[in-house]
């Protein structure tokens, strides 16, 4: 967000008459207590590769990558509060947030670190970090472990370190797993593969431990180093879109490789690529759907049912020297059609379970939260109805990303969000769902005593009276 307001965010929270959860704030890491941490854990050889997996070219693309990007200059408060829980939580109420996550920044590119030795022990060591460093702020700000996913062995591992051994509640998953393509050499781009569908391993493992730790899986993936955000020198470039494309990438996975409808109970988050995207994948599926559904398909897509006397006829009538009846009549479909193999699988909506549009409202719009800045003029989409193929609502969450360089003012965060209804883009409920009750349900929808011992927890008791269908594991 940009952070041009006029007026505090102490202002619009004097307004209302309920919380405001910000979704995502980042921890900006001192990298020294990283490398205390990791050197007590698993000693200095490993710090040593941890550093060195920071400085090489990412995945082997030429991609201009993250610089000059925390608040510094007049704004070196702002970056403090990202590094200092205490001056956080000391500052929440001049900045109008009630409680508040914090993603990390260093965790981003950790999660992908090639060096499993140094993913793994990266991953744990932050996590016992910010374990020590929020003990003391928990009534009001809540830090988030970082889970490494290239092998579901590994992701449960830290997920039952993290929750039971440290405490954390919230959690961010790696969505990929980027490997050299086998056999390549030199240069050649890394190779990217879901951890939702067509996955390396059995990943239903580890979505199982995460509903039974009562934990929402949220991503933070952005695609700035794929093939379309590469540019070696532009940055802004390459960040444009890149986290709504990681975000519909991840989502297009969860939803078509079928673990919303493996397990039903279990709630995602897809952070700081706002709600658009969102939207016109709900849509595109949809469209898909009407068109490739198995009935649709066997009866106007088969080869077998196409009518040759009929083609032939109107290349007769309608054709020219080359484009005849009599080519037509004595051709083979491999002269002139490709793909006419019935493959298996041959339903590809059935490993999410989708037999008709309405099914939707329960394998993607109930179980999906969708992180959106307070500049992001398109949230406002995610509640218009009429643009909903399943006529509900999506359900954007309020992120302020205060620690990175599009915070230049973390007073005003709130109202710029604030000016979303000024604007009459939402109105007060509208508002009231975005900055409080999605933002409570991505976590509670997992577990409901998500916010026991913090000062929402009277709050969480009366929206889950009013949301009882919403809520997942008991």
């Amino acid at each position: 967000m940009s952070g041009f307001a006029d007026f505090p965010g102490s202002e619009v929270r004097a307004r209302l008459d309920h919380p405001v959860i910000d979704c995502d704030a980042h921890v900006v890491e001192a990298r020294f207590a990283i490398e205390d941490f990791l050197k007590d854990l698993a000693g200095p050889s490993v710090v040593e590769r941890y550093l060195k997996c920071q400085n090489y070219r990412q995945y082997n693309q030429p991609s201009r990558g993250f610089w000059w990007g925390v608040p510094s200059g007049p704004h070196t408060s702002d970056r403090a509060m990202s590094m200092l829980p205490k001056l956080f939580r000391a500052r929440m109420d001049d900045i109008g947030f009630d409680f508040a996550h914090l993603y990390s920044t260093a965790g981003i590119p950790g999660l992908y670190y090639q060096d499993d030795e140094v993913r793994q022990a990266f991953c744990r060591a932050t996590n016992m970090l910010y374990a020590d460093m929020f003990r003391e702020v928990s009534d009001r700000v809540r830090p988030v472990a970082l889970i490494p996913t290239f092998t579901p062995e590994e992701a449960i591992a830290e997920l039952e370190f993290a929750v039971k051994e440290l405490g954390h509640k919230a959690i961010m998953i790696g969505t990929e797993h980027i490997r050299p393509v086998p056999g390549a050499h030199g240069d050649a781009p890394y190779l990217t593969k879901s951890i939702a569908i067509d996955p390396p391993h059995d990943y239903d493992p580890f979505w199982a431990k995460c509903v039974e730790l009562k934990v929402t899986p949220v991503c933070h993936t952005a695609a700035i180093f794929n093939a379309y955000r590469n540019s070696p020198s532009n940055y802004v470039f390459n960040h444009l879109g890149g986290f709504a494309t990681g975000a519909d990438y991840f989502c297009r996975a969860v939803f078509m490789g079928g673990v919303t409808r493996r397990f039903p109970t279990l709630s995602f988050g897809f952070l700081e690529g706002g709600a658009a995207w969102a939207l016109t994948l709900l849509n595109n599926i949809v469209e898909h759907f009407e068109k490739r559904n198995v009935e649709h398909m066997e009866t106007n897509l088969d080869p077998a049912k196409l009518d040759i006397e009929l083609l032939s006829r109107l290349f007769g009538e309608y054709g020219n020297e080359y484009l005849t009846a009599e080519r037509i009549k004595t051709a083979t479909f491999e002269n002139w059609e490709t793909n006419l193999i019935r493959p298996v699988p041959f339903d590809e909506f059935a490993p999410c379970g989708m037999t008709e549009v309405n099914d939707l409202k329960a394998l993607f719009i109930d179980r999906f939260y969708f992180g959106c800045e307070a500049d992001d003029r398109m949230t406002s989409v995610a509640f218009n109805r009429r643009l909903n193929p399943v006529g509900g609502k999506l359900k954007p969450v309020f992120g302020s990303d205060i620690g990175h360089w599009d915070v230049m003012d973390a007073t005003t965060i709130l109202s710029e969000a604030w000016s979303l209804v000024d604007g009459g883009l939402m109105d007060e409920d509208n508002f009231r769902e975005f900055v409080y009750e999605n933002p409570a349900m991505m976590h509670l929808s997992m577990n409901p005593d998500y916010f026991v011992g913090t000062v929402l927890e009277d709050d969480a008791a009366k929206l889950l009276g009013r949301k009882p269908q919403a809520v997942g594991p008991a």
